[in-house]
């Protein structure tokens, strides 16, 4: 049995008044006795009522706890005796402390129970809930879209079908082994695509044309189309049959897609038919300028990649922390910059001609690159260089493990979601087959009580369904005790 600390107990004095008003309850099997004086500072709470029921018939007590014995005068509760050891404080102390380990949704249903305030809860302790409620939140977004993969609506026409077939083929990889092809497909033609945009700049690799210019090789040029091809069609069939077609077209990473594919056909258009608008040297630099928009590409694997994603979200998370870094440098490089000017002046050959050019000497430095076009000539000059580089390198270096911790969080994260969605859809199955083998043994009659009692006893004891909001917890029913 566990106490609390009985200095807080300033009216149960030990009288013959307070012992009446003494209460023994058994939470979960641990018993405990608490003051009614105390008890009362919360009216309407479950156990204040206790304290205060006037009658002792069954039906009332039976409706306020699960068992009751006249003898000790002590009240069952089949609840949780973690969550009630926290729950209890609130008598105490006014506040609600939850304990590590315990579910933050499991303890709200507790204090619901027990009729506490969701306001008591210490602040810190709501935080943890609104994580725990976003992280459930996302666990029923999978289910969802899971769900809407697998479920074939007779009701739907052929094109609404074979539009969704084509969704799933083209934007989900995890549906089938085809889509997993399309996938691996995919990302190795956008491989292709780098590595020829990158050999293509070899002059070895180069020929000249009718005009002396050099140009890229026929071969790599054969295989960039190829892969324009390739891109063009995946792009046209995803926004073919995309759900949303605006959503698709506003969409980041489609946008991206979209430029990727786009300069090859303005380079086709320019070359053809830019000739005859403008002079040759102006389409040429039009169409280097556009080949350069060719490195979006690389952008494209961050559709096939968890850990860009990851990486993208981790950042996102961190402006706060990156504006700091831009920040420190900024003003890293402003003042040293002006200090290396200043000592430079009395030297006659000095390399620091202005403020503005000593940026680039400041920004070098501080970021430890240090190229040697400009550099200090004087001692203190030399010393402000220093100086300048050691900042640097503590500016760099604070905001970093915010970064990599916002990473980390956001990877596990996403790992427990995809485990308890799977988890979720496991529990979902058994519960429909449960359903179906009672259902077809109440039909026919037969033996069937075997069967359905395997599938009762390899099922969860607690199921917590995502899309309905409700909580259940299967326990064995208490017995009810006679009041006579």
């Amino acid at each position: 049995m566990w106490t609390l600390p009985r200095t807080r107990f300033a009216h149960c004095n030990g009288s013959s008044s307070s012992d009446e008003k003494e209460i023994a309850v058994n939470i979960g099997g641990v018993r405990l006795v608490l003051c009614g004086d105390i008890l009362n500072r919360y009216p309407d709470s479950r156990l204040a009522e206790l304290v205060n029921c006037s009658t002792r018939s069954f039906d009332v007590i039976s409706s306020l706890c699960d068992d009751y014995d006249p003898g000790k005068r002590e009240f069952y509760f089949d609840r949780d005796p973690d969550s009630f050891k926290c729950i209890v404080e609130v008598y105490y102390f006014g506040e609600i402390h939850m304990k590590r380990g315990i579910c933050p949704i499991c303890f709200i249903k507790e204090m619901e129970f027990w009729k506490i305030d969701l306001s008591y809860l210490d602040e810190c302790c709501k935080s943890n809930l609104t994580e725990k409620e976003e992280e459930l939140a996302e666990i029923a977004d999978k289910v969802k879209l899971i769900l809407d993969d697998l479920d074939c609506d007779p009701n739907v026409s052929r094109t609404e079908r074979w539009q969704k077939f084509l969704w799933k083929l083209m934007e989900k990889p995890e549906s089938s082994l085809p889509a997993r092809v399309i996938a691996v497909v995919s990302f190795l033609f956008i491989l292709v695509s780098s590595v020829v945009m990158c050999l293509g700049t070899i002059p070895d690799l180069q020929v000249e044309d009718s005009e002396g210019n050099r140009v890229e090789h026929p071969t790599l040029d054969a295989i960039e189309t190829a892969c324009i091809g390739w891109f063009t069609v995946e792009y046209v069939l995803r926004l073919a049959s995309s759900p949303n077609k605006v959503r698709f077209a506003l969409s980041f990473m489609n946008m991206i897609d979209f430029l990727a594919v786009l300069p090859f056909y303005v380079v086709l258009v320019l070359t053809y038919l830019g000739t005859a608008m403008m002079e040759l040297v102006n389409v040429q630099q039009a169409v280097q300028a556009l080949r350069i928009m060719r490195i979006a590409r690389i952008f494209k694997l961050a559709r096939h990649s968890s850990g860009l994603q990851t990486l993208t979200y981790a950042l996102k998370r961190s402006f706060k922390e990156l504006g700091l870094l831009l920040m420190y440098m900024g003003v890293g490089i402003f003042v040293f910059s002006a200090l290396g000017y200043t000592m430079e002046q009395s030297h006659p050959e000095t390399l620091f001609r202005s403020i503005p050019q000593s940026f680039w000497w400041a920004i070098i430095t501080m970021t430890t690159v240090g190229y040697g076009d400009i550099y200090p000539k004087t001692t203190l000059g030399r010393c402000n260089a220093a100086i300048s580089f050691l900042c640097g390198v503590i500016a760099i270096a604070l905001p970093i493990h915010p970064i990599i911790n916002n990473f980390v969080i956001y990877y596990n994260k996403q790992k427990v979601l995809e485990t308890a969605a799977k988890h979720e859809l496991e529990l979902m199955e058994l519960r429909a087959l449960e359903l179906a083998v009672r259902n077809s043994s109440r039909r026919s009659d037969a033996p069937g009580n075997a069967w359905e009692g395997a599938m009762r006893a390899s099922r969860s004891d607690t199921y917590i369904p995502l899309l309905s909001g409700a909580h259940r917890t299967e326990r064995e029913p208490v017995k009810k005790k006679s009041l006579t």
